[in-house]
Formats: structure tokens, C-alpha cells, sequence
């Protein structure tokens, strides 16, 4: 292994962990990965589905006790992969849940589509992969930030295979332009410690409001995605394209934000007003007090208490 120079930048927080410089070099590489995940993996299984030339692949968590309700399919947000759910896991299958978290085609372990660049690239293939994987019964598709915008053009083209909408911390709404945050690029740094710097600054500045439950495990989490995001150059989550798709999709749409979400700083007065003119059956937008973007990672008990009762309703009939 070669040297590694540890530069640092007196303008960004410090590691808050010890690790030496094989380990922290790994890290930055996106070759070590959080405990939380590993743990979440071994009581899975992984589902293999073939698109094109390529294959999403997703994983599946069975309850011990089934109850009776649709599949819940679970969409990751940008530069992600199914590990931005791994919070979530447990509470949804302790709740009798048969939970389905997906790679997007082009992030973590799953191919790119050909010729795909956005989200609209990859609708086609992930509603065929519905119909496929669940032809008896529509899912309740839950997604989080690009994964809920790519929710809800998913349930638009393919309504049949969508019983139930629920979004958080979407884009595509059309009020990107006020965004404040700025971050920090990494790739170009030779120390993989100033990486993880701007690593840390990077989670802090969009994903988490408190900088203190920027962990070990978050970071090393984080860094694998982003290490595997291979459409790095998606342009479609500042329009409304959101939006758009809401007017033609027909199951119910719920939405959670985080009040601290950077997307929408003092906004969500605005963000609710414009689903709820778009959505059709628009169960209302809830809020998560003192958290931030990725609401269900820093927050998952306030998150769970309203998003179980949500997935636990009886379907409407008629």
C-alpha cells in the first residue's frame, strides 16, 4: 500500500475516531462499512432482478409475523444505495412488514440502465421489475429524497403496480434554486484523511442537522455510496417534475419532512401547499422536529411513529 499523507484542513472538523492509516485509507475508498449495515445484511436475503444487460439488485427482510398488508418497496436517495433505510428495517418488519429495499440502477450494487443519466431513465426498468416481482398485489412505495421523487414518477407511469405513495425530503418540487448549501468536493483530494473531512462536512451541511451524530459508522456508510453513485450527473431534481407526476398519480400520497431539512430551509409551508395542489388524494405533508435531511436516519423513532400507522391502513376499496 502506498504512503498516505495525512493532510488536514483547519477549516473542517477533525475525525472524531482513532483509526490508523490503512483503515482510515480503506474508508476513503469506500472498502469499510458500518456495523449497522453488516448486521441488517445478515438477516436479509439478496434478490437479483435482470434489466437489459445489467440487473437491479434489491434486498429482502420477511416478518416474523406477517400482517397482511402490501409489500412496502423502499427507494434510496441520491449518491445512495438501500443503506439509507437501514434504520428502518427493523421497525417495519417488527411491524408484520415484508420490506423490499432497492439499489437503484447505477448506485450501490445495482448496473446502470443504458443510455439512462436521471431518474426519468429509470423508471421503465423499475416498473417492469414491479410487475415482475409483485404481480398479484400493487406495493406501498416508500421513497426518500431523489428515491421519493423517482417514487412518485414510478407510481404515475405504472399506477397498477402502486397502491400507496409516501415521500421524504423529496426534490423535484421546483424551489431548488433557493438551496443555501454548498459542498465540498472530495475526489480531487491525494489524502484520503482531508477526504473524510469534507466527507464529514458534507454529511453535516446537507444530510444531518446535529454534527454529533456524524459517526464512525455514518461516515463509513456514506463513503461506499458515494464511492458507487455512477450518474453523477443528474440535472432533473431541480425542476417540478415532482409535481408533475403527482397530478396523474390516483393512491393516496402521504409526505414527512424534517424541519431542518437544508432542501427546504423555512419552506415546508410552501413545499406543502404546492403537493397538495398536485397530488390528487394528498394525505398531508407531517413534519419531524430536530432533524434534517435524511430525517430517517437521524430521527428514525419520530419517523416510525407516523410512517407505520401510514403503511398499516387498510387500503381503500372503490
Amino acid at each position: 500500500m502506498s504512503e498516505t499523507v495525512f493532510e488536514s484542513d483547519a477549516s473542517l472538523p477533525a475525525l472524531g475516531w482513532s483509526d490508523g492509516p490503512e483503515a482510515l485509507e480503506a474508508m476513503a475508498a469506500g472498502q469499510l462499512q458500518s456495523t449497522e449495515v453488516l448486521q441488517m445484511l445478515a438477516l436479509g436475503e439478496r434478490v437479483v432482478h435482470p434489466h437489459g444487460r445489467g440487473h437491479t439488485v434489491l434486498h429482502h427482510w420477511k416478518p416474523k409475523q406477517a400482517n397482511g398488508r402490501a409489500p412496502v418497496v423502499l427507494l434510496h436517495g441520491g449518491s445512495g444505495s438501500w443503506t439509507h433505510w437501514v434504520r428502518s428495517i427493523a421497525p417495519l418488519t417488527e411491524a408484520g412488514h415484508d420490506v423490499w429495499a432497492v439499489d437503484l440502477p447505477g448506485f450501490g450494487d445495482s448496473d446502470p440502465v443504458a443510455g439512462a443519466h436521471d431518474a426519468d431513465g429509470l423508471i421503465e426498468p423499475l416498473g417492469h421489475m414491479l410487475e415482475a416481482l409483485f404481480p398479484r398485489q400493487p406495493v406501498q412505495l416508500v421513497g426518500f429524497s431523489f428515491g421519493g421523487m423517482t417514487a412518485g414518477m414510478l407510481a404515475a407511469a405504472f399506477p397498477q403496480a402502486v397502491q400507496q405513495l409516501v415521500i421524504l425530503g423529496a426534490p423535484g418540487i421546483g424551489l431548488s434554486a433557493k438551496h443555501p448549501f454548498r459542498l465540498k468536493g472530495w475526489r480531487h483530494l491525494k489524502s484520503p484523511y482531508a477526504q473524510l473531512q469534507h466527507h464529514v462536512f458534507n454529511l453535516g451541511e446537507l444530510m444531518l442537522r446535529d454534527g454529533q451524530r456524524i459517526t464512525r459508522d455514518t461516515v463509513a456508510l456514506h463513503v461506499a455510496n458515494v464511492q458507487r453513485d455512477r450518474l453523477p450527473r443528474r440535472r432533473i431534481s431541480s425542476t417540478d417534475i415532482l409535481l408533475k407526476s403527482l397530478q396523474k398519480v390516483g393512491c393516496p400520497v402521504t409526505a414527512i419532512y424534517a424541519e431542518g431539512d437544508a432542501l427546504y430551509p423555512s419552506l415546508l409551508g410552501e413545499v406543502e401547499t404546492l403537493l397538495a395542489a398536485s397530488a390528487r388524494d394528498f394525505r398531508g405533508l407531517h413534519r419531524v422536529a430536530d432533524a434534517g435531511h435524511w430525517v430517517q436516519y437521524e430521527a428514525p423513532a419520530a419517523v416510525h411513529a407516523l410512517l407505520l400507522p401510514m403503511l398499516s391502513r387498510k387500503p381503500e376499496v372503490g
